[in-house]
Parts: C-alpha cells; structure tokens; sequence
C-alpha cells in the first residue's frame, strides 16, 4: 500500500538503532539471493527501508533497495519541491521512518503508473540537492539511494528551475496515449466517464478509524457504479482510472472528452475537520463557491497535481475565463439537473449534509462541453460514515441509486431533444 509521510510532531531519532539495521539488513540478505533469479525486467522495485536525519540547514534521506535504482530529479517552484523519479517502486517501509523533518515540511511518495513512481519532497523554502547518489549496500545486497538536501537561496533555486529539462521518460508517461476506453459502445449510446478521486502518490484522505486511504474507497465505489451502469441498455460506462494510478486533473477532463462522454462523475471521500458532519453532497463548477465548505473542499482538490509534484501551467487569463463561461454556457445547466436527480434519488435513502447542492471552482469539472458532478459519497473523518462507505452492501446501495439518478437524467435529455 502506498503511504503519505507526514509532518512529524516531533523531531525523530537521528538514525536508527544499530539493531534495527542488522536485523533490516539480514532479512533483506535472507530474501534477496532467492528473489534475485527470479526478477524480471519488468518486476518493481523494492523500497525496504528509509531514513532521514538533520536539520534546517542540511538534511538526508536514504532510502534502501532491494536492487539498484535508476533515477532522475527534478525542481518546482511555488510552492518549492524537489520531485524524485523512479522506475516502477513498491515502498514497504513504515510512512513514520520517513516523516518529514529540517529543510522538508511534507514528504510523499507513491505509484505514478504502471512503470514508475514518484517521490515529491516539498521544502520549507529554496533548498538543492547538493548529493544524490546511488550505491550499494555494504551487506552486498541491494543499493541505497542517497539524497543531502541544502538550503540555498531564492535565486539559485529559480536558476535550477529555469535550466532543467523535463524530457525524461516519466513524464513522457504522463501522456493520455493509452486513454481507457468504454467497451464496444455502439452509436447513440449514452457514454459515462466515472473518474475514481486521487490515486498512486495522491492518497486522498485518510480514514479517521481504519485509516484506509480515499484513493481505495474512491476506486470500489467508481468500479461498483461503473459495473451497475454498464448493465443498462444503451448506458456506457468507462473508468477514467482502473488500478492505483496518479491522473492528473486536466488529464481526467481529457480523457472524458476524448471518450465523446456524456457525462463525468468524480467520486471522492474526503475528510473535514468537524467530524460530526455527515453524508453525500454533490459539487458542479462555478467561478464563486457557494460556501466556505465549498471554497475548502475546491481548494484541497485542486492540489492534487502538486501533491503529485506536477508543473502547474496557467492558463492565461482570457483562456481561463473563456473555457469558464463556455462551461457555465454550455453544460452548467444539464450539470445542475444531473446534480438534482442525484440528489432526488438519495432522498429517505442516503444521508446528505445541509444544503447538499453546493458548487465552487473545481479544476476536474471545467471541462466545456462535457455535464460534470462532483459527488462527496461520506466523510471519512465521521467515523459512521466510514463504516458505511468500507461495506460492500452499501457501496452497491449507491450505485443503484446512482444509476436510476443517470436514467432519469438521461431520459429528461432525450426528451428535450438531446
């Protein structure tokens, strides 16, 4: 399972104890030699271990491998970052052995897709990698990647930024060549793109009991729905993502267009900090939120491509407000009806908050020629709405429910000529 390694709340110990080590390093020594003759070219990586120590002026991380890896990196202004690309990566080790602390205020890594990985250090201000090495394991068994991080000033980190190049072959993967597909849809079918939030090094929120992450109960939800949908005749369904996978957001609205979908639905789970708030509530776009709630919730979302430790490129001005007006145009109106039947179909059935119609600016929903909700299912900071959203029975409640909700919406539309 990939993890988030948090802020810690207090400094951790310098290193590890020396036992810890020797017993790390004899039981990875137990598992390679046999492991080794059977790894494939196309095998991941083992991350096994991790460690970091310093402090605001210098600081290391190590990580160990199970063999050696390859590696490139990279640098990111506002906020400052230092993304760290990998191979394919399983990351085995406890999210507290690396936990961030000196020159980093939070520290994730995780799956991009299926052959690479991502480690995104987010700074406390301009820091460069002064070493970052690989080298093998004094066991004889693996390698360790070696990164001493420095602070240096806003200049130098600006000059880092303009003169690296981007051309690798992670990022080449990022592209939507191989965008999923809805299986045998004939002319005049109804097409739907289920968009499962977050995913690989995004995690999403964390579950206040169990703390299971909001990218798994995202992805049952979208692929339940998405089963029930394409049990209908003459529905479609596709997910925009089908496995734990980092999707960027506008690479989501692209994959729905690309798709000729009818309709977009983002399914997510999030976390608030009064945890007495409860149920569903269904977001659609607008250039001003309805609420704060609304504001909050927009704004943790649209982070998704920094948590990632994607570059961000804005849009100029006029290209922004002209893609706004032709959503609000265009589709704003068939995705408040969309909203609405979602909503009569959760009546006396499905808990929602106050006001469970809210809208605020959500960078997955701009896309403007394509009906989009974004639909909150429960709140994993509510430790209920946690039960309900990890049991199977309910998750198939939901996707009835929401399936009648397409029907309907889908009827109103043809209807009406659509």
């Amino acid at each position: 399972m990939f993890k988030r390694a948090r802020i810690a709340a207090k400094s951790a110990a310098p290193l590890s104890t020396f036992a810890r080590r020797v017993l790390a390093a004899l039981l990875v020594a137990s598992l390679l030699p046999a492991a080794a003759s059977s790894v494939e070219a196309g095998d991941p990586l083992l991350a096994y271990g991790a460690r970091i120590v310093g402090d605001d002026a210098r600081t290391r991380i190590v990580i160990d491998f199970d063999r050696e890896p390859r590696f490139s990196v990279h640098y990111i202004a506002n906020p400052e970052r230092i993304v760290v690309d990998l191979p394919a990566t399983a990351f085995g080790f406890p999210a507290k052995d690396l936990a961030a602390r000196g020159l980093f205020k939070d520290i994730r890594y995780g799956k991009m897709d299926e052959e690479s990985a991502r480690i995104v250090l987010t700074t406390a201000g301009p820091v460069k990698l002064a070493l970052a090495k690989v080298q093998a394991d004094e066991t004889g068994n693996g390698h360790r990647l070696v990164l001493d991080a420095e602070m240096i000033d806003k200049k130098a980190f600006a000059e880092l930024v303009k003169t690296q190049s981007w051309s690798d072959r992670t990022e080449a993967a990022q592209t939507t060549s191989a965008i999923p597909a809805p299986q045998k849809a004939a002319p005049g079918d109804f097409v739907i793109a289920v968009d499962a939030g977050h995913g690989g090094i995004d995690t999403g929120a964390i579950g206040v009991d169990t703390k299971t992450e909001e990218k798994q109960v995202t992805l049952a939800f979208a692929k339940a729905f998405t089963e029930r949908l394409n049990k209908e005749p003459g529905i479609k369904a596709f997910l925009t993502r089908e496995d734990d996978e980092f999707l960027s957001l506008s690479q989501r609205v692209l994959i729905a267009r690309q798709n000729h979908a009818g309709l977009f639905i983002s399914l997510h789970a999030d976390t608030l900090k009064q945890k007495d708030i409860r149920g569903a509530t269904v977001y659609t776009i607008s250039d001003k939120a309805s609420d704060k709630l609304a504001a909050d919730l927009a704004e943790r979302e649209n982070l998704s491509d920094q948590i990632a430790g994607k570059e961000t490129v804005a849009e100029p001005p006029e290209v922004a407000d002209i893609l706004l007006d032709l959503t609000r145009r265009e589709t704003q109106a068939f995705s408040i009806s969309l909203a609405e039947s979602v909503l009569n179909s959760f009546k006396d059935q499905v808990g929602t908050i106050n006001n469970p119609h809210r809208h605020a600016g959500f960078r997955v929903l701009q896309a403007p020629d394509v009906p989009s909700i974004l639909l909150e299912i429960g709140f994993l900071s509510n430790a209920e709405d946690e039960k309900l959203l990890l049991d199977e029975a309910w998750r198939g409640k939901i996707a009835g429910l929401l399936t009648d909700a397409v029907k309907r919406y889908r009827a109103a539309v043809m209807a009406n000529g659509g």
